[in-house]
């Protein structure tokens, strides 16, 4: 899905997890001659390709820092300097960072003035939580709500503790 960013008004790729529905790829069944089993089920696929996007911005050092920094910093969020600072890195390589995972879909960001200030996406890391936990404990989602209680507790974006 392509949506404006609030940055620089350029156009990004930017995954949507929970927006994302069974749909076929087909847009007419019946006139294609094809059956529903025939079809194919995008979602899972999307939902994979997203997930494994956010893993990938993820898995190295520095933006798993900066990550853990932001969500750490709350609703506020942190201007990019500030992070370099705190993460003693350069400007140049933290936007770079920076970057990759707002195009993973687990950061947002506003401009300020001259400086960017980025925040943690919650939704984006929620649905990543979600792909993750969606075929656990066998079909018995009441196997896994201990787990989910456990990371919900940690988690209180209306306290602004994440």
């Amino acid at each position: 899905m392509i949506v404006p960013s609030t940055s620089e008004g350029r156009a990004q790729r930017r995954p949507v997890w929970a927006a994302v529905s069974k749909q076929f790829y087909t847009s007419d069944v019946s006139r294609s001659g094809l059956t529903d089993s025939q079809c194919i089920d995008i979602s899972r696929y999307m939902e994979k390709m997203n997930a494994l996007d956010a893993f990938g911005a993820l898995s190295q050092s520095t933006r798993l820092d900066a990550f853990r920094l932001l969500v750490q910093a709350g609703e506020g969020g942190m201007l990019a300097g500030e992070i370099s600072e705190a993460l003693d890195v350069r400007q140049n390589t933290m936007s770079s960072n920076l970057s990759i995972l707002l195009n993973a879909g687990l950061l947002r960001n506003a401009r300020e003035g001259r400086g960017i200030r980025y925040f943690a996406d919650m939704k984006g890391l929620s649905g990543l939580l979600g792909f993750l936990l969606q075929d656990c404990c066998g079909g018995r989602p009441e196997l896994c709500e201990p787990l989910i209680d456990d990371i919900a507790q940690g988690c209180r974006p209306h306290q602004g503790v994440c």
